[in-house]
């Protein structure tokens, strides 16, 4: 059989072990909590996101008319003036 204070030193151990597996499990839970909300924000962006993206058809672009072309203007010819013959 234990004596009183074995059991009173098991005692203590044991509301030590409890304590801090509770305070463990206090702060998992706080990091559950906050990893849900995050999970929560992110199914939600991703569902807006496909909500607002829908993959439009594109019109087909109508064929533009061709422009007659401009019939190039005929350049003037620069006639040289002759010299003058000299006098002699």
């Amino acid at each position: 059989m234990a004596t009183v204070k074995q059991i009173q030193f098991r005692l203590k151990g044991a509301k030590k072990t409890l304590t801090r597996a509770t305070k463990e499990v206090t702060a998992t839970k706080a990091r559950v909590k906050k990893l849900e909300a995050q999970l929560k924000k992110a199914k939600a962006a991703e569902d807006k996101a496909k909500k607002k993206k829908p993959v439009a058809k594109k019109k087909p672009v109508a064929k533009k008319k061709p422009v007659a072309k401009k019939k190039p203007v005929a350049k003037k010819k620069v006639v040289k003036k002759k010299k003058a013959a000299k006098k002699r």
